[in-house]
C-alpha cells in the first residue's frame, strides 16, 4: 500500500481499499471507511508521486532534523537564555539563512 500510495496517491488508495472492503470481514468495514474517508480529506496533500519527482522531499524528518541541529545548537549554546518571542525570531533568520534565500528575504525587508 505504501508503493501504491506514492506512485498513484488517491486514485489507486480509494481504488485498493475500496477492493478490500470487498473482502473483509463487517466488523472492518468502519475502519476502512474512516481511512477513505481521511484520504479523501487529504487528496491534496497526498501528491507524492510529483514531488519525489520533482526532487523534493515527502517526509518532515529532515526538516526536524535541520531545526533540532542548526536552531537548537544556537538555542543550547553555554550561558544562552531566551524568551520565547526571541527564540522564534532566531529561528526564522535561522531558516531563512540555511535555506539560502536570504538575499530575497533581505531585498523584501
Amino acid at each position: 500500500m505504501r508503493n501504491l500510495l506514492l506512485s498513484e496517491g488517491l486514485v489507486g488508495m480509494e481504488r485498493e481499499l475500496l477492493l478490500l472492503k470487498a473482502d473483509v470481514k463487517e466488523s472492518r468495514i468502519k475502519s476502512l471507511d474512516s481511512l477513505l474517508e481521511y484520504f479523501r480529506g487529504n487528496a491534496g496533500r497526498l501528491n507524492y508521486c510529483e514531488r519525489l519527482a520533482s526532487g523534493r522531499v515527502i517526509g518532515s524528518g529532515l526538516i526536524e532534523g535541520a531545526c533540532k541541529n542548526l536552531v537548537g545548537r544556537r538555542l543550547k549554546q553555554a550561558g544562552a537564555c531566551w524568551r520565547k518571542e526571541r527564540a522564534n525570531k532566531i529561528a526564522s533568520l535561522s531558516a531563512v539563512l540555511y535555506s539560502h534565500q536570504w538575499k530575497y528575504c533581505w531585498k523584501s525587508t
